[in-house]
């Protein structure tokens, strides 16, 4: 039986993870997108808008949510889960991730990512290309840790949170849901729900 695997979302994000599901041995792999009407550079085709994953999936059995937004993918994972998608993890051959570290549904670990022991990671995250997470971290459903992020031990991110490309986390911090933090910051203390963070030291944004 032919692995097939379709893509909700043929962004950016979309593309890399399609392009690691064909890494992973994923044989078929398709696109819906609401702003899709022509295929894509990677020529994998777009069946249609998210809407017609409930007409799809009797043939598509496995996808998952690829959008960068972190409530949206949410919400498209969940909605995936109602209608009796298999939501699988994408993990690029490429990454290490300890046996010891637990990895929720429907998420995507890029190139060169590393997930140390301990770690424990909801539904529907992204640990981007290089990210590094180290021991006994917790990872919240829905969050985003982009490219060449670095956590040390013992972090916690709440639900939806962005950690920007090349940003870094001292141990031990609290990260609060919906928090976003700009690209190359430093936190070195816990950060507050729904806000933005930028700098080094990492402050507020108002």
């Amino acid at each position: 039986m032919t692995r097939s695997l379709l893509v909700l979302g043929c962004g950016g994000h979309g593309r890399v993870v399609a392009d690691a599901a064909l890494d992973c041995g994923y044989e078929e792999v398709a696109f819906l997108d609401d702003a899709a009407s022509v295929d894509r550079p990677t020529g994998l085709r777009v069946l249609g808008p998210f809407k017609a994953a409930t007409e799809l999936a009797n043939e598509w059995p496995v996808a998952i949510a690829a959008v960068g937004n972190g409530a949206v993918r949410l919400e498209l994972f969940h909605n995936l889960r109602r209608m009796g998608f298999q939501t699988p993890r994408i993990v690029h051959p490429s990454a290490v991730v300890s046996r010891g570290a637990s990895l929720g549904e429907g998420i995507f670990v890029g190139v060169g990512a590393i997930i140390n022991v301990g770690v424990q990671i909801g539904d529907a995250v992204i640990v981007n290309t290089g990210a590094r997470i180290d021991h006994d971290c917790e990872i919240g459903a829905g969050s985003h840790i982009a490219p060449g992020a670095t956590l040390s031990g013992g972090v916690v991110v709440g639900e939806r949170a962005w950690l920007g490309t090349g940003c870094a986390v001292r141990q031990g911090v609290k990260i609060g849901s919906g928090a976003l933090i700009g690209v190359g910051a430093a936190v070195v203390s816990d950060l507050a729900a729904d806000k933005t963070f930028a700098g080094v030291p990492a402050r507020i944004l108002e």
